[in-house]
């Protein structure tokens, strides 16, 4: 087995066949927001468009509703064709938000999950590899996203999953086993992931392959071909090796790594057409954050293209000196991969943060779920259509209605919804309690 490792600095002297420019060929000049934007995208993709629905919720106050939940003051509803751009503040249509509707990208994968791989994918297919290994929870959202995405562009996916196996498996954690290859890892080596990845990504790659970090592919993309070839996993190369050796990638969990802000930079550039959201209009968006990932990459495309949109990220999984040293990290990787373009004046302001990281209405320990919730759930499923879930989009549906509601100064709020639909099939199985008897109609 071998583990391809590139040079460092291959990123600051690259020409790719995407037009990044080189060292010598770059201009004093740098270019502008959208110009570097262009560049950035024109690039192979996972989704075959960046396409998304953009619906408006509107929250109307309810009075003698019995009960005490979470929204019982509140009663919802859906218009699925708002009116955007130019239109969308012509009329006085009461308290509201809007909601782009990611949930709705793939059955299987979610929302967010597809953003994160839609750059890398492409990338790993160009440099052959054969096998990508992956970890997380034994519900995984990112292990079944990687194994449905592999599985649909003929690679193989290998997936760690901490904890043991369920009896019956539902939700995620079917559609990994379903679609990719599963091993459950027991707690106390899932705790050493780095080297549980490369352990495993070395069994898999055998004596004969070989394995590459998605860093190291990144860096490969945009390096010069006046490298010795003999040191790089080569684009459009043919998946394996000469004598058919396997040759593995190894994402991290989450995919939390800088290459998956491509997606966000793309979901970014859709949505500020004139004819969407435009890119005057100021937008509070707000989405739930598990690593982080996705705020951050929302919050550096908005930056890059001028847009006065403010992040609101909802801290679910750890501390705001943990998101935020991620936040430093992802910044610090993109500018070391795409420095050529990047202007140094709006990165020393990504330095003082780009996102606004906040608490959960209700904060408790990551993935437990309170009394209440699953019925807010229902209620806003009856009342709209819309399927949310208890640990990650319930959190980020509070937060914009309390916003709403409080008629903020940031009140033109967007919420990201990142999907999860099938995490409420691992949650009726953990916390049967919450889930019993539901045929109580909520009314509206």
């Amino acid at each position: 087995m071998k583990l391809h490792c590139f040079p460092a600095k291959t990123a600051l002297t690259a020409i790719s066949k995407n037009g990044f420019p080189s060292a010598q060929a770059l201009p004093n000049a740098k270019p502008s927001g959208e110009e570097f934007m262009s560049k950035l995208l024109d690039r192979r993709w996972t989704l075959l468009s960046p396409d998304t629905k953009i619906h408006q919720i509107t929250v109307s106050s309810t009075q003698g509703r019995k009960g005490g939940g979470l929204f019982s003051n509140v009663s919802f509803s859906n218009n699925n064709q708002p009116r955007l751009g130019n239109k969308m503040f012509e009329d006085n249509q009461g308290l509201s938000f809007y909601i782009v509707r990611d949930d709705l990208l793939h059955p299987f994968v979610n929302g967010n999950k597809a953003r994160k791989l839609d750059g890398l994918l492409p990338l790993i297919e160009d440099h052959g590899v054969t096998d990508v290994v992956t970890c997380g929870g034994c519900q995984s959202a990112h292990a079944a996203a990687v194994a449905v995405s592999c599985a649909e562009r003929g690679l193989k996916s290998h997936l760690l999953l901490r904890g043991e196996q369920p009896q019956i498996p539902t939700g995620y954690n079917l559609i990994s086993t379903i679609y990719g290859n599963v091993t459950y890892v027991p707690r106390s080596f899932y705790a050493h992931r780095e080297e549980m990845l490369r352990t495993h990504a070395n069994m898999v790659a055998d004596n004969t392959g070989s394995v590459v970090y998605c860093n190291d592919i990144i860096d490969a993309s945009l390096a010069s071909h006046t490298y010795d070839s003999s040191k790089f996993v080569q684009m459009d190369a043919p998946r394996g090796t000469e004598n058919n050796s396997n040759k593995v990638a190894i994402v991290n969990e989450g995919a939390g790594d800088a290459v998956a802000l491509l997606g966000l930079f793309r979901l970014v550039d859709y949505l500020s057409q004139d004819h969407l959201l435009g890119k005057k209009k100021a937008f509070n968006f707000v989405v739930d954050s598990g690593t982080g990932t996705t705020a951050v990459g929302l919050g550096l495309g908005a930056m890059y293209l001028g847009l006065p949109w403010k992040i609101t990220a909802i801290m679910l999984a750890d501390t705001v000196d943990s998101y935020r040293q991620q936040e430093r990290r992802l910044i610090a990787e993109f500018k070391r991969q795409f420095c050529l373009l990047l202007d140094s004046e709006k990165l020393n302001g990504a330095n003082d943060g780009i996102v606004n990281w906040v608490d959960r209405c209700h904060p408790r320990k990551f993935g437990n779920i309170l009394e209440g919730e699953v019925d807010a759930c229902q209620q806003v499923a009856q009342q709209t259509g819309i399927l949310l879930d208890p640990v990650y989009t319930l959190a980020a549906w509070e937060t914009v209605t309390r916003i709403t509601c409080a008629h903020e100064a940031d009140a033109n709020v967007v919420m990201l919804h990142t999907g999860g639909t099938l995490g409420m099939f691992g949650l009726a199985q953990r916390y049967k309690s919450h889930f019993g008897k539901r045929n109580n109609a909520i009314k509206s």
